[in-house]
């Protein structure tokens, strides 16, 4: 297609998706509801069309892509389309987000006012390499009575096609149009340039889900509102007072889980107060779970298999097995480290002391923070 072309595409799709929303912001919840469990039910019934389409996907991968990272990514399963099923089960389970009164109140004239929740509009979303993206997307945007156009990385564009067959089907087995969920049928780059734009002034907001390179071309040329985040330079402190069991546990979950999400812990630190007996099983577990820790030269002198940490290893996102880990004087030292390097996503203390976990809790300047929990919570659909 040429330029002129996609730029014509796009802008009908804009105008679409704009009718489209002004119907589904009057649809009642129960409408949508019964949209999201067909969906559901399209999803599971097409299993082996969505296997298909990331089969090829899979096999078309470039070189440059084809890192285990990427890989598991990309990849769909038949327990994994079971999983992306039953997220849009759950949105459907929640309560209706629109006509909610947040607030009100009387001004001293005897106005009243209420704030009320209702549609944003149009919304897009630009991602990359995970399908469950476009399901995810697609069901919250409809739960909440907002149209959306989905613009998926080429490396996944076949499968989340096939599952923009089941949404759709979904939309029309209730009675909404179509319009109101659409994707991108293309890879090409042009259509990402149109909806930072805005099409024509159709777009409301604009959602990137992808790594640094993606989110930093949006915030940088987009004309509409951005709602985003840059790396997980995530981190797990553990303080003197942890438990032991529980320190390892956590660490061993928020680092290998899964390795290639943003949620994933890139950075541990170790209190000097906790016994080095309880620093060495703590990392000892990483190693032995097949992770590669990079370490300042106290966490290399507990084991022989940790690698020297080199100075870019603390603001790094491995999305890789690869920790890097150094010992830190206290709860002072390990929020300035975190300050310093950590990129505001996700970050987890593990103590029993509620006090030390109360300052860092409130000091810790993280979208997400965490007390004896795994950073990997910040990953799906955890927090409802």
């Amino acid at each position: 297609m040429t330029a002129a072309a996609i730029s014509a595409a796009m802008a009908e799709m804009g105008r679409a998706a704009k009718e489209a929303a002004r119907t589904l912001a009057l649809a009642p919840g129960a409408q949508r509801d019964a949209a999201l469990q067909a969906m559901a039910k399209a999803v599971v019934s097409n299993v082996d069309t969505i296997l298909e389409a990331n089969a090829h996907d899979l096999r078309a991968l470039a070189p440059d892509a084809n890192t285990p990272a990427f890989r598991d990514r990309l990849a769909l399963s038949r327990d994994a389309i079971a999983a992306i099923a039953r997220g849009i089960e759950a949105v459907a389970a929640q309560p209706d987000p629109l006509g909610q009164i947040l607030a009100k109140w009387t001004q001293p004239n005897g106005l009243k006012i209420a704030r009320v929740a209702v549609p944003l509009g149009v919304i897009g979303v630009i991602f990359e390499s995970r399908p469950n993206v476009a399901a995810d997307a697609g069901a919250l945007a409809i739960k909440s009575g907002n149209a959306v156009i989905l613009r998926a990385g080429s490396e996944a564009l076949r499968s989340c096609l096939a599952l923009h067959r089941c949404l759709v089907r979904g939309l029309q087995e209730a009675g909404l149009p179509a319009a109101a969920l659409q994707i991108v049928p293309h890879a090409d780059r042009e259509a990402v340039g149109a909806m930072l734009q805005g099409l024509n002034g159709t777009l409301d907001l604009i959602v990137p889900r992808g790594g640094k390179g993606l989110t930093a071309r949006v915030q940088a040329e987009a004309r509409v509102p951005v709602l985003a985040h840059l790396d997980g330079i995530n981190h797990v402190y553990v303080h003197r007072d942890a438990v032991v069991p529980m320190a390892v546990d956590v660490v061993r979950n928020a680092k290998l889980r899964r390795v290639s999400v943003c949620g994933a812990a890139e950075a541990l630190l170790l209190d000097q107060g906790l016994a080095a007996d309880a620093q060495r099983a703590i990392v000892g577990a990483l190693l032995d779970g097949g992770c590669e820790v990079r370490g300042d030269a106290a966490v290399q002198a507990l084991d022989a298999r940790v690698r020297p940490a080199e100075a870019s290893d603390w603001g790094q996102e491995f999305l890789a097995p690869i920790m890097a880990a150094r010992v830190v004087a206290g709860l002072d030292q390990a929020l300035a480290h975190i300050a310093q390097y950590g990129s505001q996503h996700t970050d987890a203390i593990i103590t029993e002391d509620a006090e030390v976990a109360q300052h860092f809790l409130a000091r810790c300047d993280s979208a997400i923070v965490l007390w004896n929990a795994s950073t990997q919570f910040a990953d799906g659909g955890e927090f409802g």
